[in-house]
């Protein structure tokens, strides 16, 4: 008994620590689109650095689940936790690299005179954003309803991704010396599309702990 409890009460720590991993992924989106709207390479450079301790943050979660596991006899339903576990901190990893992405693309456009203002694409992050944070609510609470109106916003984040492409696309063919700026936007809007999938990607995790069954709850069309 004594044993359980204590599992239970590590298995709390890591899900803490996944909820500030989360936390970290959130600031980088921010401050990335952040630092490409007022073309702050600084901040920019700053988001990049901090991708590394993101990354960090991974490698300290899987060792302490490895270490968790190895000491307890945890059983099916604990080991299930711990596998989602594994699962979504790859997809906030993999949510930080779109960040570090986009600070890098900042860097890249520099003080090149903007294209157009951005609208879409800081309503992108704010999207990316909330579905990151609300999946990961999901998962403390073991909220399977929560995690489905999660996904429902990932048509919303499609669908300001095809805005994006097309409005930039048209940019393209009216002159063909936007090509380059176009095209580094799109692929911002699509880093933070992509940004948007990791969340789906929790969220079916949450339902599989709760339900049992792994379904895709949300697929994407990219």
């Amino acid at each position: 008994m004594e044993s359980e409890a204590t599992f239970q009460k590590g298995l709390r720590e890591i899900e803490n620590d996944v909820v500030a991993m989360g936390g970290s992924v959130e600031k980088a989106i921010e401050r990335a689109v952040e630092a490409l709207k007022k073309r702050d390479l600084a901040l920019a450079h700053r988001v990049m650095a901090d991708d590394a301790k993101i990354n960090q943050q991974r490698f300290n979660i899987e060792d302490r689940c490895i270490r968790l596991v190895a000491a307890h006899h945890p059983t099916v339903s604990e080991l299930q936790v711990v596998a989602a576990v594994f699962n979504i901190i790859v997809d906030l990893e993999r949510t930080g690299d779109y960040a570090d992405g986009i600070a890098k693309i900042a860097i890249m456009i520099g003080d090149e005179p903007p294209l157009k203002p951005l609208i879409d694409i800081p309503r992108m992050a704010e999207l990316a954003i909330e579905m990151t944070h609300g999946s990961l609510q999901a998962f403390v609470a073991r909220d399977a309803e929560k995690a489905k109106k999660v996904v429902s916003l990932d048509n919303v984040a499609d669908g300001l991704y095809d805005q994006v492409f097309r409005e930039l696309i048209t940019f393209m063919m009216v002159d063909p010396k936007t090509i380059d700026r176009a095209t580094r936007l799109i692929w911002v809007a699509h880093n933070l599309e992509r940004a948007a999938d990791r969340s789906t990607n929790i969220c079916e995790r949450v339902v599989f702990l709760v339900t049992g069954k792994m379904e895709e709850i949300g697929a994407s069309k990219y």
